[in-house]
């Protein structure tokens, strides 16, 4: 036996998410127990050294620490409120991808339920788990976080993002919020110039270096945002009004939908009607809100 062996763990829900996590902690040296709703998916991982539970119910009782993930909240309340009684003193890490009110909601039942219970967002796919760009968030309470962190560490970086618990998934979905409007335009682009058969593999040549940088003006706006200072040497929200309607013209004479764009033109002419004209596009993110 190993002088400090690793903490067991148990993980519910093993699709490709679930299967990586399980696959890391044993990597990693954690004895993991296993459970999935279709048995069969238990198999790759227990051929690597996992132990399956044949209910839920044995998976939460073989671990103090257990990991869920699966597709939606709705399902891990269906496989976790069932085991009401048989929660208490363990910790739930909820790695599901939900909303900050789904997450505060679990808290407060698993409050209930005499659980610890943090609540995660995976900044991965499947394939990044345990790699150096793979992180995970973390919210809810912080001494949870600090006796589990290293075990946290088997699935990449770990960031603690605050108590409430909903704080993970507010970062969680403002950052896909980021990735599927990069995809959206890119998507975009890539239908426009195939309008003429311009090859997307070809135009990815000038598109990747053109978004990267432009994605490097994200800290300024951030400053801006954070500063409420939003004037601008570069591009107007003026300028942007007016050359916007060029991009839609174009969609529209080439037969590409307008429908991912023809939203930000409404948004462009308020700015400047509000008296914003002379500001650059970071003053988009407050008028986006709907407190202002």
């Amino acid at each position: 036996m190993p002088a400090n062996p690793q903490p067991p763990v148990s993980v519910i829900g093993l699709g490709m998410m679930g299967t990586a996590l399980a696959a890391a902690l044993l990597k990693a040296g954690h004895p993991v127990t296993v459970w999935n709703r279709s048995a069969a998916k238990t198999g790759p991982l227990v051929a690597q050294g996992a132990t399956p539970a044949d209910t839920a119910a044995e998976a939460v009782a073989a671990s103090p620490l257990v990991v869920v993930c699966l597709t939606t909240y709705d399902t891990v309340r269906t496989v976790l409120e069932p085991l009401s009684g048989q929660l208490t003193g363990k910790t739930l890490a909820n790695l599901t991808n939900g909303t900050p009110a789904q997450a505060r909601d679990l808290a407060d039942w698993a409050a209930k339920e005499d659980a610890g219970y943090l609540d995660g967002g995976i900044i991965a796919v499947p394939q990044m788990i345990a790699g150096p760009h793979a992180y995970v968030l973390y919210s809810g309470a912080r001494d949870l976080f600090d006796t589990h962190q290293e075990t946290f560490a088997a699935f990449g970086g770990t960031k603690y993002v605050g108590t409430d618990p909903g704080l993970a998934a507010l970062y969680d979905v403002a950052l896909l919020t980021g990735m599927y409007g990069m995809i959206a335009g890119v998507m975009q682009a890539y239908a426009l110039v195939g309008t003429e058969s311009v090859p997307a593999t070809e135009f990815s040549e000038l598109l990747v270096p053109w978004v990267s940088a432009m994605l490097g003006g994200a800290p300024r706006w951030a400053e801006a945002i954070d500063s409420g200072q939003h004037l601008t040497d570069v591009s107007s929200l003026a300028v942007n009004q007016e050359a916007f309607p060029n991009l839609l013209s174009t969609f529209a004479a080439q037969g590409v939908s307008t429908e991912l764009f023809a939203p930000f033109q409404p948004l462009l002419d308020r700015a400047v009607a509000e008296g914003h004209a002379a500001d650059g596009l970071s003053r988009l993110a407050d008028l986006l809100r709907k407190d202002q």
